[in-house]
């Protein structure tokens, strides 16, 4: 469940605010991870045509990752989000409401938006291949570490800025930059050494860091971000400019624009990835632009 359980434990109350909004509905609960993608390939196949998620951004992932690996898909079935999770970056990029009841209006509004969705092919943790999609941003480095510390429920402390800040200083203390291969777009492969390597479809990770101040999610391109050098020091002293956007004018930040990325290891540590607020895996891995894939309903044209 998102956000340490809380999302199941309050589902009364969520329910009734969806009830108050878009009359009656279907939902179905999940309980291991993998739960999310199956159940809304399953309310497509069934007819359903706004299929929504209700919890933190990697449930929202989940989910769409179902609605895009979903055979047949349905071009006119729509993502819903009900944001209730810990980090809530995907709601900052989507413009949806934080509270209950404006999320759940959203849900119905006549208004919609087509946006990007990104494909990662990747090592998962059980060592075999695996697809992802993410409609926000993935990456690797020590965002997986970040992304890692998090899940295991121990830092869910306050709000998501909270939870990620402490877990973003908890992974800094010893850490040394990982060493990898990338390139964009079929590119010349380029070898260094990174604190982290993000493609990102949106704005914000992190509890709300913008990683990206310049993506779009409806442009057909992914803003990659790469960070080399960035310690625990840097870290408190410049952690503002994590949260505005503007470290990436900082000297040891990279911004590239790209439609394919392939990041490989060089030594044998394991370089864990970030998918959507998860870490479902390692690398090699590479992450390709799918324009215009997917249907989200959001606020406004009541």
């Amino acid at each position: 469940m998102s956000a340490a359980g809380r999302t199941g434990r309050h589902f009364d109350r969520i329910a009734r605010a969806v009830r108050a909004a878009v009359g009656d509905f279907e939902c179905a609960f999940t309980k291991a991870r993998g739960d999310g993608s199956r159940l809304a390939r399953e309310a497509v196949r069934s007819g359903g045509k706004l299929v929504v998620a209700v919890g933190g951004d990697g449930t929202a992932s989940e989910v769409v990752d179902g609605l895009a690996l979903g055979t047949p898909r349905d071009p006119d079935a729509l993502f819903g989000f009900i944001p209730r999770g810990t980090g809530g970056d995907l709601r900052r990029t989507l413009g949806l409401p934080q509270d209950l009841d404006g999320a759940a209006r959203a849900l119905a509004s006549r208004r919609s938006i087509v946006c990007d969705l990104g494909r990662v092919e990747f090592v998962g943790n059980g060592g075999a291949p695996e697809v992802r999609h993410f409609v926000n941003v993935a990456g690797c480095g020590i965002d997986g570490v970040v992304t890692e510390h998090v899940n295991r429920g121990g830092l869910r402390l306050g709000g998501g800025k909270l939870s990620f800040m402490l877990a973003s200083a908890r992974a800094l203390l010893g850490w040394s930059d990982q060493r990898v291969r990338w390139r964009a777009d079929g590119g010349a492969w380029q070898e260094q050494a990174i604190t982290a390597l993000t493609v990102c479809n949106g704005r914000f990770f992190g509890g709300g860091m913008k990683v990206a101040p310049d993506a779009r999610i409806d442009d057909g391109w992914f803003d990659v971000v790469v960070w080399s050098g960035l310690g625990i020091t840097d870290f408190v002293t410049k952690r503002s400019m994590l949260y505005d956007g503007t470290h990436v004018k900082l000297p040891n930040t990279r911004v590239a624009r790209a439609r394919a990325v392939e990041v490989e290891p060089v030594d044998d540590e394991p370089v864990l990835l970030d998918v959507d607020g998860e870490q479902p895996g390692r690398l090699p891995a590479r992450f390709t632009m799918l324009p215009g894939a997917l249907r989200v309903r959001v606020a406004g044209g009541e």
